[in-house]
């Protein structure tokens, strides 16, 4: 279920519509989320990303780049924030019964917590994070 601040976030990109742009992320083990705004920047950030590896004289697989940027799937969400996840993104994302959204500017990242906690000390203020929404649901559950 979508937190109510990326319901409202994402409805204002839509201009209304209750659609998520989820994809997998390129390196990670989660999912990128974006509302439908960013559509139109990824053109721009496909460019911004060849030039920048041109100037440091590093490879740049162009196709691969774009299959992965504009790979996204829109989902539709519920009034509530409930969206069903494609099984593509549950099984590449290691999603099992929990979600975890990281906010991270113009996209957030959704990982299953066990995955987020894998990952190294450069995450431990998403970890951190997480783990105290997890003792706050199960204190709401103990009352």
């Amino acid at each position: 279920m979508l937190p109510p601040d990326f319901r409202k976030a994402l409805k204002d990109s839509g201009d209304g519509r209750k659609e998520l742009c989820l994809q997998l992320h390129a390196e990670l083990p989660c999912l990128v989320g974006f509302g439908l705004s960013r559509e139109a920047e990824l053109d721009v950030q496909l460019d911004r990303e060849e030039e920048n590896a041109l100037r440091r004289n590093e490879p740049f697989n162009r196709q691969l780049r774009a299959s992965q940027l504009f790979g996204f799937l829109k989902v539709p969400f519920d009034d509530s924030g409930r969206f069903v996840l494609p099984p593509r993104f549950v099984k590449g994302a290691l999603i099992a019964d929990r979600l975890y959204f990281q906010g991270a500017g113009a996209d957030f990242l959704i990982f299953n917590p066990d995955e987020l906690m894998k990952l190294g000390a450069d995450w431990r203020h998403a970890q951190l994070a997480c783990e105290d929404l997890a003792e706050q649901a199960l204190a709401r559950g103990r009352k």
